[in-house]
């Protein structure tokens, strides 16, 4: 994933579980009104974990866990609203995003958090908001913010 040409970036530092929801909502602040967002990791650094705060601080009510095997998962916001979860780190080919329609899904205007979307770069769409995790120690994160407006 390119961490080059943002426009804005943050880091935050996460050093035990109870940070979680601190830091989740440092995070919403800062993504504005960005809608694509991708969180980028090793496996266990906390993506899924980190979406799950993320939905529910956005008033998500269903129960948030990892598409690894289903690629997307549609969650609904009190509005209404859909929020969709992907996790691409099974794709073998970037075509099998573009079979499930996923490029509908990014122009759609509601949430879509995507983990391992370094799996599809090419159909990221320009105006997104970058998530890497990195795990500092067993509870401790270090979580670098990149905005591409």
């Amino acid at each position: 994933m390119n961490f080059e040409a943002y426009s804005h970036r943050r880091q935050l530092v996460c050093s035990h579980l109870g940070q979680w929801a601190e830091v989740t909502s440092e995070i919403v602040s800062f993504a504005g009104s960005h809608k694509i967002w991708l969180l980028e990791g090793n496996l266990g650094a906390g993506k899924t974990t980190l979406i799950q705060f993320i939905c529910r601080m956005l008033g998500v009510k269903d129960q948030v866990t990892s598409p690894t095997f289903s690629l997307v998962n549609q969650y609904a916001l009190p509005t209404g609203e859909a929020v969709y979860h992907f996790d691409f780190y099974r794709l073998r080919k970037e075509e099998e995003a573009v079979d499930i329609g996923v490029e509908e899904y990014f122009y759609s205007g509601s949430y879509c958090f995507i983990e391992w979307g370094s799996q599809i770069a090419r159909l990221i769409p320009p105006r997104r908001f970058l998530i890497h995790i990195q795990v500092a120690s067993n509870l401790s994160r270090v979580i670098d913010l990149y905005r591409y407006d």
